[in-house]
């Protein structure tokens, strides 16, 4: 190529013609306002590769690592006559070198198959020159999967781009040429041409699939979903079809009709569904007929550690050995090694089959954190559970409950029948209810019992105590029910409210619109209110979620008698109209508040418009919890992220976030490798050691004379010798409590003073007080202090010292170790104290204020108290 064709080349796009032929000998060095080519600028590089040869020095210069492709100055050397003839023209050289882009930035081509082979594989650069790195690093995961004929996970946290990252590996394989859509790897003979691709997620999300292939691709893409099935199933026997989607539940029904087709690949979103070994969904995508298996989810574990096996299982068969040598070999060291009390022996066992396990992993799991990717790119998520206290007609309907003989049946299964037979009362006279509240109701057709009697009853009786826990007029008959459960339901609640009948307004749903709103009679909307009331001062946008879509009318009802402006989204809103709510409520700055249903809102739906989320009732599985944070701390979000769990103080629900935590760690052991806090005596699928988790006489055991999980808490803390809750030889006093809303540098996880721990009089009613009246809030913490989340280190380091990290101060962040000593508390106190002084507030009253402003506010306080001391300082 000749020297004046290389110029024609790299000629800017806004260049006349007319200047064109009129300087053929020159070019301009500086390209402005050039946006990057869909095909690959690397391709038009290469297509120069033996013209560099020619010139004294090419060579590219790294000043950003994200080079802004506007702004792309190309110099060259030539000889000094060349250089001269170059400035008479007009033209100005900036320096002899040619500078074409950053080789690490996003327009390098990613190449994905191995030096010398043919055909080259790459990612097309219109899909490229989008990625962000760790996505890049994914789409090469899964190629170097596909290559060695195994099947993977890609298990990033939601809104990481996992759905990008498989389209990006999908157009590789296929050779999609990004701007003309052609496929190169399907014109060899007729061996080499490959199968179609078959796509199974949610039905939710079927059309978000075919959209972000439309968008990213150019597949020929069909929905085998509804009406038109046989009709799509044609044209994939006539190999018409490249990528078909659908449905786990059609997949279900219609598994044997796709698994007879030799699939290419087959990828699973949301492959955790894939958990439970013993469901139809399970045993149709074994029949896949490929080893080429891929998964997508951001919770490779949720509840038990053998579901890691049954996914696994299906992506790589065999990888992890049989599910009986896996049960054995980590699932149970694992388990009892995380027990508070397990033998040290137990613990070094575990140590060993945790890093065992994560080794094996590894070779077929990608799994990355916000944090690890886009953390710098975001201010950061704060995830507070607050235990709120329930009102006083709360309790005694609570108790009422603990006492009817259904649940009685239940925690006395286990002692001796009454008749003087020695077996249990489940195997004798109690193994019935005749006399029950719920247990006739169940069983109207059969007064003898079912097989499963008496345990039929805990569901039910676990679903009455979480609706009392979060509101009385949920146990209230519902007049959209058939008559026979509006019976069972006025039955269940003359039981319970006993002489509180008149309190709570009757039996009946309340139909008055101020009463049923009302916050005295339900402890975490008393709380609710005085948190929104702060936050909607301040501008904060509110993600607000509940498991029960009664629980959504009457918050609904509450937002209107506030005046707040909300939308809302639940399992009735129509698929068609729910991106529009989305996309309303993020441009809007008129729409405070967004009420989702956890079991509408966990996929598909990104709003980052909001900072502030509310998770006012928890759900059994953590997953659920943390999806539906995650539904605004995601890419895009602008602002720090500040969620709060709202629980019931005493009840049911410490027992759910309990056990959450629980699950939580084991995932973490098992799937990241963390080293864990040993909180808990209760084992998993163990009766001998149920503990304090698990168990049916913990699930309906009273907690309200205690405060159950700060105890469990403060008694692991008191295990590895942190010291008592005492500030320069004072006992923290309940406003000092307060405490769970300090700013981070003076944050901590504080309990109620040791006065308040002595046991109860037998006279006491009142066994949890509130640390402040308004708040009605009893206890809190972060969850991030409980559950760990850094990285696998030394064990030595692990347990030696705690560092407390703050990433939002100016200043060194505190580090303190486990036994640290109480002069560094006590200081941080007086510190606190004094800026609240200094703001004309009182502690608690500095709390709140510390809850609703934001890092910029708390910053700017900050910078304003350490001026005027540094003034007042002689």
């Amino acid at each position: 190529m000749s020297l004046n064709s290389f110029k024609e080349i790299l000629k800017p796009c806004n260049q006349s013609s007319s200047s064109s032929s009129s300087s053929s000998s020159s070019y301009s060095l500086i390209i402005n306002d050039r946006k990057p080519p869909k095909s690959s600028l690397s391709q038009q590089l290469l297509r120069l590769e033996h013209v560099y040869d020619s010139f004294p020095t090419l060579r590219s210069t790294q000043q950003s690592k994200q080079p802004q492709p506007t702004d792309v100055v190309l110099e060259t050397e030539f000889e000094d006559n060349e250089e001269e003839e170059f400035k008479d023209n007009g033209f100005r050289i900036a320096k002899p070198k040619l500078e074409i882009f950053d080789p690490t930035g996003p327009y390098e081509p990613l190449i994905l198959s191995e030096s010398g082979d043919n055909p080259i594989v790459q990612v097309p650069a219109s899909i490229n020159c989008r990625l962000l790195e760790h996505q890049r690093e994914g789409v090469k995961f899964l190629y170097k999967l596909y290559k060695k004929n195994h099947g993977g996970i890609l298990g990033d946290d939601m809104g990481l781009g996992k759905t990008i990252q498989a389209i990006a590996f999908l157009s590789a394989v296929y050779g999609k040429e990004g701007e003309y859509g052609e496929t190169t790897s399907l014109k060899g003979n007729e061996g080499d041409k490959k199968g179609p691709v078959l796509i199974i997620c949610p039905s939710s999300v079927i059309q978000n699939w075919e959209a972000e292939f439309s968008k990213w691709a150019t597949f020929s893409v069909a929905i085998y979903h509804g009406a038109n099935r046989d009709m799509t199933f044609e044209k994939i026997e006539t190999h018409g079809l490249e990528i078909l989607i659908t449905s786990f539940d059609t997949y279900r029904i219609h598994g044997n009709i796709l698994s007879a087709v030799n699939w290419e690949i087959v990828i699973i979103d949301e492959a955790h569904r894939l958990k439970n070994e013993k469901s139809k969904l399970y045993e149709a995508c074994l029949a896949i007929k490929t080893r080429k298996r891929y998964g997508l989810t951001g919770t490779v574990m949720q509840n038990k550690i053998m579901e890691l096996f049954n996914l696994f299982d299906w992506v790589v068969p065999g990888g992890l050995g049989t599910r009986e040598h896996f049960r054995d070999y980590y699932d149970e060291p694992l388990k009892h090694g995380q027990r508070s009390s397990a033998p040290e022996r137990f613990v070094q066992v575990a140590q060993e089959r945790r890093k065992h396990l994560v080794s094996v992993l590894n070779k077929f799991l990608l799994r990355r954190t916000k944090e690890e990717t886009i953390g710098h790119l975001m201010m950061g998520k704060e995830d507070n559970v607050v235990f709120c206290a329930m009102s006083e007609v709360q309790k005694r309907v609570y108790r009422r409950m603990l006492q009817l003989p259904d649940i009685q049946c239940l925690i006395n299964k286990d002692l001796p029948c009454s008749c003087g037979i020695p077996l249990k009362q489940v195997e004798c006279c109690k193994r019935t209810v005749p006399n029950g509240v719920i247990w006739p109701h169940l069983h109207k057709d059969n007064p003898d019992g079912c097989d499963s009697c008496p345990f039929c009853l805990v569901l039910p009786c676990l679903t009455k105590l979480q609706q009392i826990s979060n509101h009385l007029e949920l146990i209230k008959p519902n007049p959209r029910d058939d008559p026979d459960k509006q019976r069972k339901d006025k039955d269940f609640a003359s039981a319970v409210f006993g002489t509180d009948i008149d309190v709570v307004g009757g039996y009946t749903q309340n139909e008055s619109f101020m009463g049923l709103s009302d916050v005295q009679h339900c402890g975490k909307m008393r709380a609710l209110e005085n948190l929104m009331s702060s936050w909607i001062l301040h501008g904060d946008k509110i993600l607000l979620f509940s498991f029960s879509v009664r629980m959504l009318d009457i918050l609904e009802k509450f937002h209107i008698r506030k005046g707040y402006s909300f939308s809302r989204l639940d399992g009735s809103t129509p698929t068609s109209l729910r991106q529009s709510l989305v996309d309303d409520f993020n441009s809007s700055p008129s729409k405070q508040v967004f009420l989702i249903s956890t079991r509408a809102g966990g996929l598909g739906l990104n709003l980052v418009s909001a900072n502030r989320v509310v998770i006012f009732d928890p759900n059994w599985n953590p997953a659920h919890d943390l999806q539906a944070q995650d539904r605004s701390f995601r890419f895009g979000q602008k602002r720090h992220v500040v969620v709060f769990r709202l629980l019931a103080a005493g009840s049911l629900e410490e027992l759910v976030y309990t056990r959450q935590v629980y699950k939580q760690q084991l995932a973490n052991i098992a799937v990241s490798g963390k080293l864990e806090k040993r909180y808990f005596e209760g084992v998993q699928d163990c009766k001998e050691f149920q503990g304090e988790l698990f168990g049916i006489s913990n699930l309906f055991r009273d907690l309200s004379d205690k405060l159950f999980t700060s105890e469990i808490i403060e008694s692991h803390d008191n295990k590895q010798g942190a010291e008592h809750q005492v500030v320069s030889g004072e006992k923290q006093s309940l406003s000092d409590v307060g405490m769970c809303f300090l700013p981070e540098q003076a944050r901590e996880t504080f309990c109620l003073d040791s006065e308040s721990r002595k046991p109860f009089d037998k006279d006491t009613t009142e066994r949890i007080v509130p640390v402040n009246d308004e708040l009605g809030i009893v206890y809190a913490h972060r969850n991030e202090d409980i559950i760990s989340h850094g990285r696998e280190r030394d064990e030595k380091q692990e347990v030696g010292t705690s560092t407390q990290i703050q990433p939002h101060l100016p200043h060194k962040p505190t580090v303190l170790s486990e036994n640290g000593n109480g002069s560094s508390r006590a200081h941080k106190m007086k510190q606190y104290r004094l800026v609240a002084k200094f703001m004309g507030m009182e502690v608690v009253e500095f709390s709140k204020w510390v809850l609703s402003a934001s890092v910029v506010e708390r910053k700017r306080v900050l910078q304003n108290y350490r001026r005027r001391k540094r003034r007042v300082q002689p």
